[in-house]
C-alpha cells in the first residue's frame, strides 16, 4: 500500500523535513489516488511550519534539474521535477465571509488543515517525518468512503458549500469521474446552496464543467447538475431542452436526455473535449425552432443553423475560448444533420463531395457525432443507419483520393482568372470562381488545372455573349 514511499522524492522530503525539524505530510488527491490505484503526477505536501522553507530545502537537494517557484503572498511553493509537480504549503485554517470564496487564512495544525478540505477522500494524509513516516491519518473515515464509493464533506456540508460554492461543482465532478455517489446530506446541501454559485467566476465553473464533460460517462455529472438546480443557473440553454409535449396524440422526444445519450455515445468514441461540446450543443436550438404541423407532428426546421449561431453567445457566457475551437464546434453543429440525411437516402457522389468540401479536416469528427446521434431503440433502424454511414464513409475515402476536396482551394484562383482573361476586379470573377467550384463538386470537371482551365475558357466565352 505504501510502496510509493520507496520513491526517492519522498525519501528526500523526509530527509529535508527532519533536517528542518518539522512535520510534513503527503495529503489530498495524491494520497486518494494511491488507494484508487490511479496514477497521479501532482503531489501536495503540507508542513507544520513554513511550506516555502521546506520547498527551498528540497529544491536545494534536487539541484539544477528541478524548477522552484515561490508564491510568498500565499505562503506556497511549487517544484517541477521531471514529470511531477510538488506543491508545498504550511498547515492552515480558514474562515470565510458571505461575499467571497477567498478565505481568511491563519497558520494552523494538521487537524485544521484536514478540516478545511472539501471531501473526506481528499483529507487523507500520510506522514513523511521521522516520528510518523508512513502513518495514515484519516480523521473522517475517508478510506471507508473510498471503499463505499461515497462523496462526503468532512464537516457540515451546508457550511462547506456555502463557504466555497465551487465545491458543489467539484463534488459532482468527482462523482462523474470516479462513478461515486454523493452522500444524501451533501446532495441536499448542494440543492440548498445552489444560488451561492453566483460568487464563483464563470472561468472556474467552466473549468469544472469541462472536467465533467471529459469524464468517462458525462451524463452522470449533467444529471446531478440538473437535479440539484445548478445547471439552471450556469447553463440555462441546456435546461430548456428538457421535457416533452403532446398535441393531438403526437409527441416529440425529450431533447435533454437525448443530448445526454449523444454525449455519452461521443465520449465512448473520442476524448476530444470540443467534439463533446458539439454533442452537447448539436440540438441546442430545438426549443427555439419547435413548431407543430397539423397531421405531421413537431418539427425543428433550421435548428442546425440557429444552433450554430447560438454557439458564440453560449461560449461567451461560459467563458470558453472564442477561437478556432469555438469555430470547430460551430461547424459541427451546422453540419450535424448532413450525414444523417445522406444515410436516409441513396448516397450521391455530388452530395458527398459537398460534405467533404464543407467539413474539411473535421469530417471524421463529424461522422463520429452523427453516428452518436442515432439513439433510436429500434435495432433495425440502428442497423440500417450504421450500414448507410459505412457507405458514406467509403465514398468519402474514394472521392477524397480521386478529387482531393478536403480543405479544397481552387486550382485556378481569382488573380489568375483576372490575368488570363484580362478582367478587372468585379462580378465576373465571382461568377467564374463559383461556376468552377460547382462544376467540380458536381463531378462535371476534374479537380486539376487542365480541366479547370478548359471549363473556365468555355464559361468565359459564354459570359461575353
Amino acid at each position: 500500500m505504501y510502496s510509493f514511499l520507496e520513491q526517492n522524492i519522498f525519501k528526500l522530503i523526509h530527509q529535508c523535513a527532519d533536517d528542518l525539524e518539522v512535520d510534513a505530510y503527503a495529503i489530498g488527491g495524491y494520497v486518494r489516488d494511491i488507494f484508487l490505484k490511479r496514477e497521479s503526477k501532482d503531489i501536495d505536501i503540507v508542513t507544520i511550519g513554513k511550506g516555502i522553507d521546506l520547498a527551498e530545502k528540497v529544491h536545494q537537494k534536487l539541484g539544477a534539474e528541478a524548477y522552484l517557484n515561490t508564491f510568498k503572498n500565499f505562503g506556497t511553493a511549487q517544484i517541477k521535477f521531471g514529470n511531477i509537480e510538488i506543491e508545498f504549503v504550511g498547515a492552515r485554517k480558514e474562515s470565510y465571509n458571505r461575499t467571497s470564496r477567498k478565505p481568511v487564512v491563519e497558520d494552523g495544525n494538521l487537524d485544521d488543515d484536514q478540516n478545511r478540505r472539501d471531501f473526506t477522500i481528499n483529507a487523507l494524509a500520510i506522514g513523511l517525518s521521522k516520528n510518523n513516516y508512513g502513518k495514515l491519518l484519516d480523521p473522517f473515515n475517508g478510506i471507508q468512503d473510498l471503499e463505499n464509493k461515497i462523496i462526503r464533506t468532512p464537516l457540515d456540508p451546508d457550511i462547506t458549500y456555502s463557504d466555497d460554492p465551487l465545491r458543489m461543482m467539484r463534488a459532482i465532478r468527482f462523482a462523474a469521474q470516479l462513478r461515486f455517489t454523493i452522500e444524501v446530506n451533501s446532495l441536499t446541501a448542494i440543492s440548498k446552496n445552489k444560488e451561492r454559485i453566483s460568487i464563483v467566476s464563470m472561468e472556474r465553473i467552466s473549468e469544472e464543467l469541462n472536467k465533467i464533460i471529459l469524464s468517462p460517462v458525462p451524463s452522470i455529472g449533467f444529471k446531478l447538475l440538473y437535479d440539484t438546480g445548478l445547471l439552471h443557473l450556469i447553463f440555462p440553454e441546456m435546461v430548456k431542452l428538457q421535457g416533452t409535449e403532446t398535441v393531438q396524440g403526437l409527441s416529440h422526444k425529450d431533447n435533454f436526455y437525448h443530448t445526454l445519450e449523444v454525449l455519452d455515445n461521443t465520449a465512448r468514441k473520442s476524448n476530444n473535449l470540443w467534439l463533446r461540446w458539439a454533442a452537447i450543443l448539436h440540438d441546442i436550438a430545438k426549443p427555439a425552432t419547435k413548431r407543430f404541423e397539423e397531421g405531421h407532428g413537431f418539427t425543428f426546421h433550421g435548428h442546425e443553423d440557429k444552433g450554430a449561431r447560438m454557439v458564440p453567445k453560449i461560449f461567451t457566457h461560459l467563458k470558453l475560448p472564442l477561437n478556432e475551437k469555438m469555430k470547430y464546434v460551430q461547424k459541427l453543429v451546422q453540419l450535424h444533420l448532413r450525414p444523417i440525411v445522406l444515410a436516409k437516402t441513396e448516397v450521391s457522389d455530388s452530395a458527398v463531395r459537398r460534405l467533404l468540401f464543407e467539413a474539411g479536416d473535421d469530417i471524421d469528427d463529424l461522422m463520429i457525432l452523427c453516428e452518436s446521434d442515432i439513439t433510436t431503440k429500434n435495432p433495425n433502424k440502428v442497423k440500417r443507419y450504421m450500414q448507410n454511414f459505412e457507405i458514406v464513409r467509403s465514398k468519402l475515402v474514394e472521392l477524397e483520393e480521386k478529387d482531393r476536396l478536403r480543405n479544397w482551394q481552387p486550382c485556378i484562383g481569382g488573380e489568375e482568372i483576372m490575368k488570363v482573361y484580362n478582367l478587372a476586379p468585379g462580378r465576373e470573377i465571382g461568377v467564374l470562381k463559383n461556376a468552377l467550384r460547382e462544376a467540380i463538386l458536381e463531378g462535371e470537371v476534374e479537380n486539376n488545372y487542365e480541366s479547370a482551365r478548359k471549363f473556365l475558357d468555355s464559361k468565359f466565352e459564354a459570359l461575353k455573349k
